[in-house]
């Protein structure tokens, strides 16, 4: 599913894999083997060096016929965008910031003037030479109003785009509206890969990149291709081609993984059944992304009853986390404790209240919401929602809270319910800074504030926290803002999960973060 939530039609198998449908998602579910029989799910990918050569095919679930390669609004070709394009700036497998297209990096001592010195020798795939009048063009194109960039919300409060500066070929100067000693960090962002000056018009049509592959093909929706691009100037990648395919379902993208007519499936969390399949046989396996996914209850704070701050935290202090770990994620993931930032970021606080039914019962009747009865909205979309929404209704039944587990229809899950119903089931990617993550999700007026909460203390918090240039402080403050989101805020983040990743047993070099993979390594034993 996407990173921010955009879901596409449903439409037909692409040409090739539409036969594995005919396999059944029951025959998925229950397998040759019983699941007691088929090993445990690996806990890694294959390793060793793949051959030079062949073609990775890669099913994905569909998008809408608006999908675009304008990495600035795409909200769903993430797996091309990879592929054709880089950043300044990028996340490592480790989560700390690393060199992309800028070398380097430095502000001044208020953190409010960066200056980032860019790679000299790098070509656009039609051969034009990279400079800094193409990151000061990538920045204005995100901040036009017209382009709808999500992360225009970000970077506007921060960035006047009349006052970038380009001194040299080599040399972008961004000064900031305020400080912000974290902004290298929101550069890392997918709507921030790197296109051409001038290239708004036709950038969504023509994926003219500086990636490791050029764009060959693209439909909306459909199939589509990319080549190696051997002037790549961290080298060429390790594969001669990348096929894409829109596949209806998870069980239709399985079957075609388990036929071998597919290598990767992308954006697909496998349910455990499947994956317990998928690893059984001779042909696939499954590649295990620890704590990828976080997933959320977000109580909508404009509807009653969760208007009410007592509510929000009785229905927090109602449940038991490591209950719904066990249950719907059988083990394989971390108890969230209602706190977003995942447990492997450093800003991360693992302070956070116990479960406690009898406190949650004394913080409702003083709400006046004693024998509280709620709905619960979830559906197929992702294997997980479900799973997770009835471990919620019988761990909080012990506070006497009573959970109708109602199930919507994953084609307008994320059109007619997120962000519309009090209380649903929604999930998001890990990967992105804290900065990033507290301010697109948490902030008053972001438009993917998916709880609408408005605290003016926890926006003036995280203000108070980009401007902090000391790193220790600023990290207490991103504690603070935290906990204020744990105490006070809308959602409940029950778990994070581990992403269940279903491969070809031929895949090599399969290493992924953020919600993308090393591009240049990945590749194919016996191509």
């Amino acid at each position: 599913m996407s990173d921010i939530h955009h879901p596409g039609r449903r439409s037909v198998l692409a040409a090739g894999v539409a036969s594995a449908a005919s396999l059944g998602a029951s025959w998925l579910l229950t397998g040759c083997t019983g699941a007691a029989s088929t090993p445990a799910v690996p806990a890694a990918a294959a390793k060793g060096t793949p051959d030079r050569g062949g073609t990775l095919r890669i099913a994905r679930p569909p998008a809408s016929d608006a999908e675009t390669l304008d990495p600035a609004s795409a909200l769903s070709a993430y797996e091309y965008l990879g592929a054709l394009y880089n950043r300044l700036v990028r996340m490592d497998a480790k989560g700390q910031l690393a060199p992309d297209l800028a070398q380097s990096w430095e502000p001044d001592s208020k953190a409010r003037t960066w200056t980032f010195r860019l790679r000299k020798g790098v070509t656009f795939h039609n051969g034009r030479a990279f400079t800094s009048a193409d990151a000061a063009y990538t920045l204005r194109h995100i901040l036009d109003e017209a382009t709808a960039s999500p992360q225009a919300a970000v970077l506007a409060p921060l960035i006047d785009p009349d006052r970038l500066r380009t001194p040299d070929a080599h040399t972008l100067v961004v000064p900031l509206k305020t400080p912000n000693a974290e902004f290298p960090s929101l550069l890392t962002h997918y709507n921030c890969y790197v296109i051409p000056d001038g290239s708004a018009k036709s950038i969504g049509r023509t994926g003219t990149g500086t990636g490791p592959f050029k764009l060959e093909s693209f439909a909306p929706a459909g199939p589509g291709r990319v080549t190696a691009y051997p002037d790549h100037w961290a080298g060429a990648p390790v594969l001669d081609a990348i096929a894409f395919y829109s596949v209806a379902d998870m069980s239709a993208r399985s079957n075609a993984l388990l036929a071998g007519q597919v290598d990767l499936l992308s954006q697909t969390n496998l349910d455990f059944a499947t994956a317990r399949v998928v690893a059984a046989s001779d042909r696939a396996t499954i590649a295990r992304v620890q704590n990828a996914q976080w997933y959320v209850l977000p109580m909508l704070t404009t509807e009653k009853p969760f208007t009410d701050v007592r509510v929000r935290q009785a229905m927090k202090l109602a449940y038991d986390p490591e209950h719904v770990v066990k249950v719907a994620l059988q083990g394989a993931g971390t108890a969230g404790w209602d706190n977003p930032v995942p447990p492997s970021d450093p800003a991360h606080i693992a302070a956070h209240p116990k479960h406690d039914p009898e406190q949650a019962k004394y913080l409702l009747k003083k709400a006046g919401q004693e024998g509280l009865a709620v709905d619960l909205y979830t559906s197929s979309y992702d294997p997980l929602f479900t799973p997770m929404a009835l471990a919620y209704q019988d761990s909080a039944a012990r506070a006497g809270i009573r959970v109708r587990v109602k199930t919507a229809s994953a084609d307008s899950y994320y059109t007619q319910i997120w962000m519309k119903k009090p209380l649903m089931a929604t999930y998001w990617y890990t990967g992105r800074p804290v900065d990033q993550l507290l301010t697109q999700i948490f902030r008053s007026g972001s438009s993917y504030n998916e709880t609408a909460w408005s605290d003016k203390d926890f926006d003036a918090l995280l203000d108070r926290a980009r401007a902090e240039t000391d790193d220790t402080r600023r990290r207490e403050l991103y504690g603070q803002a935290q906990t204020m989101v744990i105490e006070k805020g809308g959602a409940m983040t029950p778990m994070f999960a581990d992403r269940l990743v279903g491969i070809s047993r031929k895949v090599r070099g399969y290493a992924e973060y953020g919600f993308e993979f090393d591009y240049l390594a990945i590749g194919l034993k016996g191509a």
